[in-house]
């Protein structure tokens, strides 16, 4: 039987180890028994976000901790920045935009990251503002941003600095607490290798005054519920116990290994898929490209969906394609989470098949000779 090899930015591959655990029997999860498999996999969460902070667990996807960042710190009325570069960025705003939240956008051009500047300019006209809400890493251009920058401008002031990491945590560089993030999103599906399922929140101290004047309706994503049941390592609704289960092993491998190593892993496994492209006459479509997803451009007269059709259905590579009106014209592969070397290096020679026998021409072999030469 032939391998197959997931290249999406989430889900990514689960390795067989965590595999293994969820699939012991399951257990009761209003117990000591998960409590303590629930206390170990949150507190090896906080090293990997590299933060002191509450980081709370929902059962949900991502999109539940997006929600959640906006309805326990805001009010109708309030006015919050977004930056818009891409699919997810867009995402907050419509979310804002749901509980009556006024969204001052900063368009980016896909592809690229925010300026800091501008966002700084945009502050100092907008006093007012609650909040400023961006993204690590933007899955849908694969483009990384300059969270460091930002979080510098942001905390110098009293808006608060919400971050989507879903894509970007264990891959890109990421500091929670040294980059003044008053709240981190996360899902379970990407760098931290297990399905989809399982949403995540770390929260300031300055964020948990935002939630005591915070007047948008909530019940499920209510931070105070979690932060209660959270002083009984619980949650305050079911949890999804084979998830945490596979989280705790996860979260224990990253540890084990290192989140800085585990990132110039992932960087490096990005690096060589870049310069394997390069090697075949293929362009990098960001110009700030994240170590967690690789976005790659069609040669002319070549359309993308085509291509990731024939990776999938004859050489077991699946690779994600592009979004709105990206759609037809990139191909994105991953690099995060359990993604390794192996997937890397076999992605890479499918990707030279489907191309050749597409009618692309470059030297067969060049990209994954490019490719060793960094891994």
């Amino acid at each position: 039987m032939s391998k197959k090899y997931l290249m999406t930015p989430g889900p990514t591959p689960v390795p067989e180890d965590i595999r293994l655990e969820m699939a012991k029997p399951i257990i009761h999860h209003r117990t000591k028994e998960y409590q303590a498999i629930f206390k170990e996999a949150t507190e090896g969460l906080k090293k990997i976000f590299k933060t002191s902070n509450d980081v709370f667990t929902f059962t949900s996807s991502g999109t539940g901790a997006m929600e959640a960042s906006v309805v326990n710190v805001l009010s109708a009325g309030d006015k919050i920045i977004v930056v818009r570069g891409g699919k997810f960025g867009e995402r907050f705003g419509d979310i804002a935009k749901a509980y009556g939240v006024e969204v001052i956008a900063i368009d980016v051009e896909w592809g690229t990251g925010p300026k800091p500047e501008v966002i700084k300019e945009t502050l100092k006209k907008n006093p007012d503002v609650k909040a400023v809400y961006t993204t690590l890493c933007e899955t849908s251009t694969a483009t990384v941003f300059d969270i460091k920058s930002i979080g510098e401008i942001v905390k110098a002031t009293d808006a608060l600095f919400v971050v989507d990491t879903i894509s970007g945590l264990g891959a890109d560089d990421f500091e929670n607490d040294k980059w003044g993030v008053d709240i981190a999103v996360c899902g379970s599906q990407k760098g931290l290798m297990i399905p989809p399922g399982l949403a995540f929140c770390s929260v300031s101290e300055k964020a948990w005054k935002a939630v005591e004047t915070s007047k948008l309706p909530k019940f499920y994503f209510n931070f105070k519920k979690y932060k209660k049941a959270w002083l009984d390592m619980d949650t305050p609704f079911t949890s999804a116990i084979t998830l945490v289960i596979g989280l705790k092993k996860a979260v224990e491998k990253i540890n084990a290994q290192g989140i800085d190593s585990v990132i110039a892993e992932h960087n490096s496994q990005a690096r060589a898929f870049r310069e394997a492209c390069k090697a075949i006459g293929l362009t990098i479509f960001s110009k700030s490209p994240s170590s967690g997803v690789t976005g790659v451009n069609m040669p002319n007269g070549m359309n993308a969906d085509d291509l990731i059709k024939l990776l999938k259905t004859e050489f077991g590579v699946t690779f994600a394609p592009g979004q709105e009106h990206l759609k037809g014209k990139i191909f994105r592969c991953a690099h995060m989470g359990g993604i390794d070397r192996e997937h890397t290096i076999e992605a890479i020679k499918a990707l030279e098949m489907a191309l050749s026998k597409s009618g692309h021409k470059f030297t067969i072999g060049a990209g994954v000779v490019a490719a060793e030469k960094i891994l």
